[in-house]
């Protein structure tokens, strides 16, 4: 799992050691170590750069599609939501509650490029809509 990942040569690294990039891919691989059906990702890349949460958003797509698991992902960022789903679940502010879903028809594998489409922008604008229409305060 740590080649999978990405980590081959820092197998006796500690997590302190690591950059915060490095460290959400040992933390993947630890998620992925039982080998479980299901995986639950909440805001795993919120803390990195712009440039290294692209990156691990491919890395991560690369990673599921190597290991198949169901991956369900929290996210505020809706480009972020959009590349990686196949299904966006757009939820209301308290209580938190589905308030729809936009299907994500981008086709697989995907690479950052797809960003540039113009479906990629009609799906972000869909989500967009949903969030605004059922927002209590200005998005």
């Amino acid at each position: 799992l740590l080649h999978l990942v990405g980590l081959s040569g820092f197998e006796r690294k500690y997590p302190g050691e690591l950059s915060g990039g490095m460290q959400q891919r040992a933390a993947i691989a630890r998620a992925l170590v039982t080998d479980p059906p299901l995986l639950l990702m909440d805001e795993p890349f919120g803390a990195l750069d712009a440039l290294t949460r692209d990156y691990l958003n491919v890395e991560l797509l690369r990673i599921w599609h190597a290991t198949g698991p169901t991956v369900f992902f929290v996210t505020h960022s809706i480009p972020e939501a959009v590349f990686l789903a196949d299904r966006v679940l757009v939820l209301s502010a308290r209580p938190g509650r589905v308030v729809g879903v936009v299907d994500v028809d981008l086709g697989r594998p995907r690479d950052l490029a797809v960003m540039a489409s113009p479906r990629f922008g009609e799906r972000v604008a869909e989500v967009r809509q949903l969030l605004e229409r059922h927002a209590q305060v200005p998005v």
